[in-house]
């Protein structure tokens, strides 16, 4: 089956079941794949995940390095852009 790819960048990508994950995505309408995957555990902002888009991770913020993660689309909550330079320190 022909897919055709939808989004492709760095991103927060908010996951059913309250899962909420930062890296590379390639998003089909199948499939979020999201490799150098990082679990945002804990946010650890005043301003909640905006906060984290914009300015990236914070002293507080919990992120856990989880690899490549395969997501079914039909779970994908929400997806914000990101800048991958702001989450490398």
């Amino acid at each position: 089956m022909e897919t055709k790819q939808v989004l492709k960048g760095f991103a927060i990508v908010v996951v059913d079941r309250g899962f909420v994950y930062a890296g590379d995505v390639v998003m089909d309408d199948q499939f979020a794949v999201i490799t150098n995957a990082k679990n945002i555990r804990r946010w650890g902002t005043s301003k909640g995940l905006g906060e984290l888009a914009l300015e990236g991770p914070k002293s507080e913020t919990v992120l856990d390095a989880v690899g490549t993660v395969r997501i079914p689309a039909r779970a994908v909550i929400s997806v914000i852009d990101t800048e991958a330079v702001k989450w490398t320190a």
